[in-house]
């Protein structure tokens, strides 16, 4: 076994730097080398647009906070209502449950002002979801009777998506981070307490925008829909001041996906990657997956040669992430290792839980957090899809007091606890660890769990490294 693990090790490990030296080529040969190798100091990305002052950035944790709060503002609309979706059902509900469906809100509104949406055409091969035989017959009953104008965006690479997830209402807000409008594959509608029930749960996020950020996020949209529909919208000169917070739009678009942008813009890549560079206490990401290898090797080095004593890595990720599971695991395997036992670095997952019954949760959301003072949300997952070759979108602030609330609001229901204030590097040691260990002790010994947290079971030095890898090569290419 011994010998397995060191071949696939040594496989695994030279796959991952011929595709960091492919990235290399790719990013260089277009012009953008300074998204995955950034040359100057700071955390904004260069390559995207500026960020933007005068803004309120609101975190809206999980869909029972989320999607109601999208319902109404679209039921508010005086102009215009713009959406962009991975997925979007018409019947999908966008809670409280029993109200009203996507299609009925989005066509009572349509009927005083446009509506236009965007959705992914679908995988033009079998191999994921939505196919494009589906989505079809989903935007013929989203259209049907209504003045609901609808896109079907196939201006993608053959094995990607567009992956983004946007409401702008009137460009006076919006809505950016990871909750689409569907349930295939999950109920995006839970709550923070995160109940047991028989369907798998579902732990998002979205960032509600007002203020000059606004205006980036509508001309991202527009840029799209004129690509698709061959109609120019027309964009606010401004949009006026709505607060005191510095917000940064970033995004994955990949070259040759619209005219206007020839050689893409990979801006998310490039703020992680100042980001986690910068970082000398605390990383903390919540993500679908984990196997960039760009991103690991930063979490790699900074484990092997901690910035400071305080220096901690905590990452939030799926029990069984819908692709990539083994992918993640193997990339988890190395940080696991370049930890060296000193408990620097904790994965772990969350379940669903009523009393003695617990159940799946999928955790969905996009937000990376470093030292209380770099915040990200959005739609990017941290592989290669989401950073090279799939459409995303994030949002970024250097808030401190913002990031440094959002994470203590993620970590009260995370630790089930009412106050998660206090020093990082003493939660993680005193609660984090101790919480998620001895739920995963109960797991494997058929005991109840007496807590939503759990250690990601598997994650050890002999966890494959070769997966992650082989499925980058072939699909990322």
């Amino acid at each position: 076994m011994r010998v397995l693990d060191r071949f696939d090790a040594a496989v695994g490990g030279g796959i991952e730097q011929a595709m960091i030296h492919h990235h290399m080529r790719r990013m260089r040969r277009h012009g953008q080398l300074r998204a995955v190798a950034p040359a100057t100091p700071g955390l904004w990305a260069q390559t995207g647009a500026p960020p933007r002052m005068g803004n309120s950035m609101e975190l809206l944790i999980d869909g029972a906070n989320a999607l109601p709060r999208m319902a109404e503002a679209i039921r508010g609309a005086q102009r215009h209502v713009h959406v962009c979706s991975w997925h979007l059902e018409p019947d999908f509900d966008p809670g409280p449950r029993k109200s009203t469906g996507v299609r009925e809100l989005l066509g009572e509104v349509a009927e005083r002002v446009p509506v236009r949406v965007i959705v992914w055409a679908g995988a033009p091969v079998p191999v994921f979801q939505p196919r494009r035989g589906a989505v079809r017959p989903a935007r013929e009953r989203l259209v049907r009777g209504t003045k609901i104008q609808c896109q079907l965006d196939s201006c993608t690479r053959l094995m990607h998506c567009h992956h983004e997830k946007l409401v702008i209402v009137d460009d006076e807000l919006a809505f950016v981070g990871g909750i689409d409008l569907t349930t295939l594959a999950g109920d995006r509608y839970d709550t923070n307490a995160h109940e047991y029930k028989e369907e798998i749960g579902w732990h998002d996020a979205t960032a509600l925008l007002r203020g000059p950020i606004v205006r980036d996020v509508a001309a991202h949209f527009a840029m799209r829909w004129e690509a698709t529909a061959k109609e120019a919208i027309e964009l606010p000169t401004d949009v006026p001041a709505a607060g005191e917070t510095e917000v940064q739009f970033v995004r994955t678009v990949p070259e040759g996906a619209y005219r206007v942008l020839p050689r893409g813009e990979f801006s998310v890549l490039e703020t992680y990657v100042r980001a986690l560079r910068s970082a000398q206490r605390l990383i903390y990401l919540e993500n679908q997956f984990l196997w960039s290898p760009e991103i690991v090797h930063i979490l790699e080095t900074k484990l092997r040669n901690p910035p400071s004593p305080e220096f901690r890595v905590v990452v939030l990720l799926p029990h069984r992430a819908n692709n990539g599971q083994d992918d993640t695991r193997g990339m988890l395997g190395r940080l696991v290792a370049a930890d060296d036992g000193r408990k620097h670095f904790l994965a772990a997952t969350i379940m669903s839980r009523s009393g003695e019954k617990s159940g799946p949760l999928y955790v969905h959301a996009k937000i990376g957090i470093v030292d209380d003072e770099w915040l990200a949300v959005g739609s990017a997952n941290l592989n290669e899809h989401s950073l090279f070759n799939d459409t995303e979108v994030d949002v970024v602030t250097c808030d401190p007091a913002l990031a440094r609330a959002t994470r203590e609001t993620l970590w009260r229901e995370h630790l089930e606890r009412e106050d998660a204030s206090g020093d990082p590097t003493t939660l993680i040691d005193e609660a984090w660890h101790p919480i998620a260990s001895e739920q995963l002790e109960r797991r494997r010994a058929g005991a109840a769990m007496t807590h939503h947290l759990v250690k990601l079971p598997g994650v050890s030095r002999r966890s494959r490294r070769l997966l992650g890898p082989l499925d980058a090569l072939v699909v990322d290419g």
